[in-house]
């Protein structure tokens, strides 16, 4: 739940209306809550008008607009200072916060006319190195698949290799995966709904193995004892032990376990690192198109989803190697 209690109206104000309008999804709604926490509590603190030994102590419910309106782009570059110097913050965290002030200026002087001036219009965002998603071979996948199968150990087994084969094969986020319901699925249609990013809808398309394995596991499913329609969770795909909606942290723990089964680096590998896997391995192995890939895994922008167009050293040199002007010589 977002904490609002000690917020100035402005940015309560502010987070309402990406809620409600912008449709931001609770979790972005909350990073804007305190990303913009920390930067007004600094401004109070930079501008002289708060003695709190540490930030967070720092009283920001009295800020209104013509507190906003002394702030310039030099306060915000200060504020950036202080996240990278003093907080040790990198560029990706710099670059969000940064992001953040820019969507918050924009809705008070653009949306609301509150101000009039937008400090934060030409706010340059720091270069971040590109580097590629980190994701399983088709080899240590099937590995991971096939020790999950065979965990007769795991009392739970039918649902986390359900779990670990919907992530491989339908490169879904966590919170879609723990938020799929019975009634998203249409079996005969062999699809499924799922609610992604800013509460968008999108349709996933089930293989045979998806299938057969949500089949096995809601076998199993129906014999778990606990509470019949606790908040909501008997419409819950996947349950705990005690029939509740699983949660993300069970999620994590259980993709754990079972890369730490196929003895697979835990420190490396995710839930979020299955989603890459799954991506990598559709297109690389697939021949997906780079939209079709998108609308997959539900990204906004189409320079998200070309992170997985990567090549590795082996894939660069048979491409130079098959060049029909290789054998050339001259």
């Amino acid at each position: 739940m977002i904490k609002t209690d000690e917020n100035p109206e402005l940015l309560n104000k502010f987070l309402e209306y990406c809620l409600t309008y912008q449709r931001k999804s609770p979790n972005s709604v909350d990073q804007y809550n305190c990303d913009l926490n920390r930067f007004l509590r600094y401004m109070k603190y930079h501008f002289h008008e708060a003695n709190a030994d540490e930030l967070n102590e720092i009283q920001i419910k009295d800020i209104d607009s013509k507190f906003l309106s002394k702030i310039t782009q030099d306060d915000i570059h200060s504020f950036i200072t202080y996240l990278s110097i003093d907080c040790k913050c990198g560029p990706a965290t710099c670059a969000r916060k940064i992001s953040t002030i820019r969507i918050f200026f924009k809705y008070l002087t653009i949306t609301t006319n509150t101000l009039k001036e937008n400090p934060a219009q030409n706010l340059e965002t720091p270069k971040l190195k590109k580097s590629l998603p980190r994701y399983l071979t088709l080899e240590d996948s099937e590995k991971l698949l096939k020790m999950s199968s065979n965990d007769d150990e795991n009392k739970n087994k039918e649902r986390d290799y359900a779990i670990i084969t919907l992530f491989l094969n339908c490169g879904l986020r966590l919170s879609e995966l723990v938020g799929i319901n019975i009634s998203d699925i249409r079996f005969d249609e062999q699809m499924m709904t799922v609610l992604g990013k800013g509460n968008k809808e999108r349709t996933i398309y089930l293989n045979k193995a998806c299938i057969e394995a949500i089949n096995n596991y809601l076998e199993v499913r129906n014999t778990i004892q606990g509470k019949k329609d606790f908040k909501n969770s008997n419409n819950a795909l996947f349950l705990s032990s005690y029939r509740l909606r699983i949660s993300k942290r069970t999620v994590e723990n259980v993709v754990k376990r079972e890369l730490a089964l196929a003895g697979l680096d835990t420190s490396k590998y995710s839930t979020h690192k299955l989603r890459h896997t799954a991506a990598t391995l559709m297109y690389k192995y697939g021949q997906v198109d780079i939209r079709a890939l998108q609308e997959l895994l539900g990204h906004q922008s189409i320079s998200t989803t070309e992170i997985y167009t990567h090549l590795d050293n082996e894939d660069v040199r048979n491409a130079v190697e098959s060049n029909p002007l290789a054998s050339f010589k001259g």
